[in-house]
Formats: structure tokens, sequence, C-alpha cells
């Protein structure tokens, strides 16, 4: 489950990380969290560029809940809009955040992994992203010589652009992707999206539909089979203006496939716009609950 619009929310906004939502999260069967966080908005922007304590203090405690809960966490850059703008311009500050990052969680158990950046995207190219991810993760070997490192794709982590993804020599990493397809369906009215009011009213759930996860989801496990990587979808979910029902066909669906894959998941999210859980009601929404955690379910471990 991805606590997503927390730790990654501009100052004062956001979700607070209560302590009942890590053991709802852990009491409904889930096993791991991934806990989004934008560094980069906490950090000075001259060297040394030191992130705020009372940032890393925030962080701390959502890392202490999520393992004293015994779940899985994936601790990731999140928002670091300047990154995928200018690279060159930015890699010592990139650098810079996970010698701290990774210096501060060094002592943690091994069930926290590091995921070096969310979602690369234009105009950072392949190119410019395949080069930062060696010294990227030398910076972590440091203090974490045997933690995994978690690293996706360009393209904000689409399936389609893994082959070409160049990755290091190292026995612990694991390759994340983000599934939100059709695009149409899962962010219908999505205000961050222009146009996106034109597709409110898309369903889903024919036999084409469930056929085409079927066939991008093989595509993505064929590619870690041959690669020999460990594979995860670290985000995937639907908007709450698509319709409630084919928002949980859609989401079993894409469960089901990647467990049958052998494709680890984190579904997008615990509690606001995608939200499986509801905090006004401190409930989950059931729907949504079942699609995930039904008893037709496989393994929901990243691993």
């Amino acid at each position: 489950m991805n606590f997503g619009n927390a730790l990654d929310a501009p100052p004062g906004e956001g979700l607070e990380l209560s302590e009942r939502y890590f053991e709802a999260v852990r009491q409904a069967g889930f096993d791991t969290v991934r806990l989004p966080a934008r560094w980069a908005g906490h950090a000075a922007r001259t060297a040394p560029y030191p992130i705020d304590p009372v940032f890393f203090a925030r962080v701390d405690r959502a890392v202490g809940l999520a393992l004293a809960h015994e779940l899985a966490v994936v601790l990731d850059l999140h928002h670091f809009h300047e990154m995928q703008d200018d690279p060159a311009g930015n890699t010592d500050l990139f650098l810079a955040l996970w010698r701290q990052i990774a210096t501060r969680y060094a002592d943690r158990p091994s069930r926290l992994w590091f995921e070096l950046l969310n979602e690369p995207r234009p105009p950072m190219t392949d190119e410019q992203w395949n080069a930062l991810v060696e010294p990227a993760l030398a910076v972590v070997r440091e203090s974490n010589p045997t933690r995994t490192v978690v690293v996706g794709p360009t393209a904000m982590n689409d399936l389609a652009v893994l082959p070409a993804l160049r990755l290091p020599d190292d026995p612990h990493l694991a390759v994340t992707i983000h599934y939100y397809a059709p695009f149409a369906f899962t962010h219908q009215g999505a205000h961050w999206v222009a146009g996106a009011d034109r597709w409110l009213g898309t369903s889903w759930g024919s036999a084409a539909d469930l056929a085409a996860v079927e066939a991008d989801l093989r595509r993505a496990a064929d590619w870690a089979g041959d690669a020999g990587q460990r594979l995860f979808i670290g985000e995937f979910g639907a908007y709450e203006r698509a319709d409630p029902a084919a928002r949980a066909r859609w989401t079993r669906a894409v469960r089901q496939t990647a467990e049958r894959l052998g494709i680890g998941w984190i579904y997008w999210e615990f509690g606001t716009d995608f939200g499986a859980y509801d905090p006004a009601a401190d409930a989950w929404r059931e729907p949504l609950k079942e699609a995930l955690l039904g008893p037709d379910r496989g393994t929901a471990t990243p691993s």
C-alpha cells in the first residue's frame, strides 16, 4: 500500500500518517508500504544540501511505525521535478540527498528498501537516467552495501521502455514499473491532467480490456525473466471519479494478473483521491479492499 499524498505533499498539506493507518494496513493483510517523500522540497539548495531535520524526523516516524508493525517499506525520492528538467544541474543535489538518506537509515532492517527516483520522465532521457543510476547506487553502497535498491525505467516508469533501462552489476536490485493503463479510464476527471473531464464515464471490463492487461504485464514479466531481475508494480490505481464497480474490476484484474505472473505490487494509494481507505469514515472501501485482498490472492510482496 502506498501512503501517497502524505510525505510527498507540499508543506502543511496532505494526509497525516496516524499510527492507526499503519495498524489498519497490517491488520487488513497488506505486508508492504511505500513511503513517497519529497526530499528535495526539504533540502538546502547549496552544498552540502542538508535535509531539514524536522522533515527527517517525520520520515523517521513513518519508517519506524511501518517497521514496528512488521511491514516492509519502500522509501522513495518523490516529486524531484528539477531533476527531470535539468539532470546535470541537479546531480550534486540528487547524490547529496541519497548520501544523507542512506546514512540515516543504514542500521534499519533489510526489509527497508530505497527507491532512487520516482517516475523519471522527459525531458530526462534514457541515456541521462542510465548515467545517473550507477553513481547514485555507489553513494547508497557507501553505507548500505547489501540493501535492496529499486530502479525504474523512464517515461514515468512505463513498462514499454524497460528494454532501455541499463542496470549496474549489483545483486541487490529490484525493478519497478507503474501501471495506469488505460489512462483515460484510470485518470478520468483528474484535475491535474488536461482534458481529463472528457473521459468521465469511461468504463472498463470487456474481454479486450482484460486481454490488454494480460499482454502488458506479460511483456513486463518476460523482460524481468530475461534480465534476471526482480520486478514489482510500485503504483497502480484508478482515480475516485471512475465508476466504483469498474474501479474494483480493474484493480482486481491488475492484481490477479500480476500475481499470476510473479510480479509484486503496491497499490496507489491509501487514503486520498485514489484511496482504498476512507479516513473520514475510518474504514476501508470494501470493494477496493476485496479487489486487492480477496480470497484468490497470491502474494503481494515485491520480492
